[in-house]
């Protein structure tokens, strides 16, 4: 059911797969050995088979909501269309049945040809359960090139304060997804017309740039501090910024963040990415440990004593061969390294 089945409607590839049954999670788990039940106060299991994830989850009426996320109460059902009703969007209402049957019981195909995101029932109801579905609608809209409803987009307008309650975990989630997709310029764009940066903490006043990665993305936009980043993209980030702020990719740049974050940068500064990987695989060295003469013998050729200093001569070293003013062939590096430090530098 749900976004399984509207990717299928619309030919789109999908990888994990909504079932919803009147068995309940104990039924399930008595089924299914090897199931997860991290949700199972909410009726829902999850499956692995063959690469594919399956949500499975009990018919429900979801009675009471208190942290604007979740349902604190929920009562079992043995009807779908009482389940469905529950649901957020009208395009997500679609079902199959186990011979492949297309089961749409709230006009949900209607909705996916006509390319519009509808809430089910009062929207402002329906935001008001879970904060979620705001960024959620956007989200869709997005990957999927729809269109919000109007009456959706109001109360998505009127309700844009309730974000300040959703953690920035969650939020950081779905401006991912966004940042992530083919059409993110539009999720972009919709949040702004929906003046939404305020309540998101981040900034859209300059024109943002779609990047191959998110984290590009990111760094356009400005989180405020409370977003979380693991180190590995603050380093990205910041490999980035150094870029931008030189305003152009020469090859030691190339050399010292790598092609990715070059390419990424790149993009950024609307300079053409087509010969940065080319340029990067012709680079003579693509790290330290590439040059011809090793440390060691550099340490014995100059008779280095305070080792410190060998760090500024393996990065003078580096320099001039990635600069193409020194060969990277052992005897090259030799000459010039006796030729330029004399023992009264070492």
């Amino acid at each position: 059911m749900g976004g399984f089945v509207r990717d299928y409607v619309l030919k789109r590839k999908s990888y994990d797969v909504d079932v919803c049954t009147n068995a309940t999670p104990m039924q399930i788990k008595e089924i299914f050995k090897c199931v997860k039940v991290p949700f199972e106060k909410y009726g829902s299991v999850h499956l692995t088979y063959k690469k594919v994830n399956f949500e499975i989850t009990t018919y429900r009426i979801d009675i009471v909501y208190k942290n604007g996320r979740s349902p604190s109460q929920i009562s079992y059902t043995n009807d779908l269309l009482t389940d469905l009703k529950r649901r957020d969007f009208l395009m997500n209402t679609l079902c199959m049945d186990s011979d492949g049957n297309i089961i749409d019981l709230l006009g949900a195909k209607k909705d996916i040809e006509n390319k519009l995101i509808r809430s089910i029932g009062d929207p402002n109801v329906r935001l008001k359960e879970d904060t979620l579905r705001i960024l959620r609608a956007i989200r869709f809209a997005t990957e999927l090139n729809f269109k919000l409803d109007d009456e959706l987009k109001k109360a998505i307008t009127s309700n844009a304060n309730l974000l300040d309650n959703l953690s920035y975990y969650r939020k950081k989630q779905e401006l991912n997804k966004i940042f992530s997709s083919d059409n993110a310029i539009v999720g972009i764009n919709l949040i702004k017309s929906l003046k939404l940066e305020s309540y998101l903490g981040i900034d859209l006043n300059k024109n943002i740039v779609k990047t191959s990665d998110p984290i590009g993305m990111w760094l356009q936009v400005k989180p405020n501090s409370k977003y979380q980043f693991t180190n590995n993209e603050k380093q990205y980030m910041k490999s980035i910024l150094t870029i931008l702020k030189d305003g152009n990719i020469n090859d030691m740049e190339l050399y010292k963040n790598g092609v990715y974050v070059c390419y990424i940068a790149a993009q950024i500064l609307n300079i053409n990415t087509s010969n940065i990987y080319d340029r990067y695989d012709k680079l003579p060295i693509k790290n330290k440990n590439d040059i011809a003469l090793r440390p060691l013998d550099m340490i014995r050729l100059l008779k280095i004593k305070n080792k410190s200093n060998l760090k500024i001569i393996i990065n003078d070293v580096e320099n001039k061969i990635i600069n193409l003013k020194l060969s990277n062939d052992k005897q090259s590096i030799i000459n010039y390294l006796i030729d330029t430090y004399d023992n009264s530098m070492l």
